[in-house]
């Protein structure tokens, strides 16, 4: 005789991804699109977690569109809440300059112009990474824990 494993509620994933153009104007309609969707998925604008994605998605795509550019190829914003979490991830097409590892992300002085996007992503991140792509280019991902994300997803159902 086997024992019967114990029922598992279902986990609900939701994701949204969207291509956009490798411009200013792209990082920009990215950030929109994340916090549009993280409130349409029950993560009110001006919470907390939804702040914490906004500054990611704007510092990861300004990143993917100054440094990650190659003419003619867009980037990619995906969003998926998990279990317990937003997960953001931007992927673009260059992968010869790669943004450093979490963990060796060097504070910028205080006149340097430039650096301080991954710094933020460091700070309001609970995890990160950046992957590498089967085909060329990488794709740095984030997450934001969510408190109260049960909620979201709704009760589970089945048996």
């Amino acid at each position: 005789m086997t024992a019967r494993p114990a029922p598992q509620p279902p986990v609900t994933v939701r994701t949204f991804t969207q291509r956009l153009s490798s411009t200013p104007r792209g990082a920009r309609l990215a950030r929109r699109l994340a916090v549009g969707r993280l409130h349409a998925w029950g993560i009110p604008y001006g919470t907390a977690p939804s702040d914490a994605v906004a500054a990611i998605v704007a510092e990861l795509a300004a990143n993917a569109v100054t440094h990650g550019r190659v003419p003619g190829r867009d980037f990619e914003l995906r969003l998926s809440l998990v279990t317990g979490s937003v997960r953001v991830e931007v992927t673009d097409t260059r992968d010869e300059l790669r943004p450093p590892a979490p963990g060796a992300v060097r504070t910028p002085d205080l006149l340097d112009e430039h650096g301080r996007g991954l710094v933020l992503v460091d700070a309001l991140a609970d995890r990160w990474e950046v992957l590498d792509r089967e085909t060329p280019g990488k794709t740095v991902g984030a997450e934001v824990d969510v408190p109260g994300w049960r909620s979201l997803v709704g009760p589970a159902t089945g048996a």
